[in-house]
């Protein structure tokens, strides 16, 4: 469950998708405690508010190499970073001290034995 924050119309958002996990989009509209939401996907979505997460609108669209860079620490960021970096073929992404590796499915050249 999402931390209270305020919430305007324009403000950049992730919202759960039933889907693709997370989809981002924009607040066309807040009543009370429900957001009316555009996602990126050209759908359209009410949410709750404790069910919504705010989204780095300054986020390099190739992730970054340490998670403790992004100014949102939390299920959407970092899934959305993860996919980022996985799209590139960078499966190595590192939380401080912490490394997370995500599976490439393939065989990676460094471990590759020559013969």
């Amino acid at each position: 469950m999402a931390a209270s924050i305020h919430i305007a119309v324009g403000s950049h958002i992730w919202v759960e998708d039933p889907d693709v996990s997370w989809i981002d989009g924009e607040v066309v509209e807040a009543i009370g405690k429900e957001v009316k939401v555009t996602c990126t996907s050209g759908k359209t979505v009410v949410a709750n508010v404790s069910n919504i997460y705010p989204k780095d609108a300054e986020a390099l669209p190739c992730g970054v190499d340490d998670m403790t860079k992004l100014a949102y620490l939390h299920e959407p960021g970092v899934l959305q970073n993860l996919r980022s970096r996985y799209d590139m073929n960078e499966i190595y992404t590192y939380t401080g001290n912490i490394l997370i590796a995500v599976n490439p499915f393939e065989g990676c050249p460094i471990f590759m034995i020559i013969t």
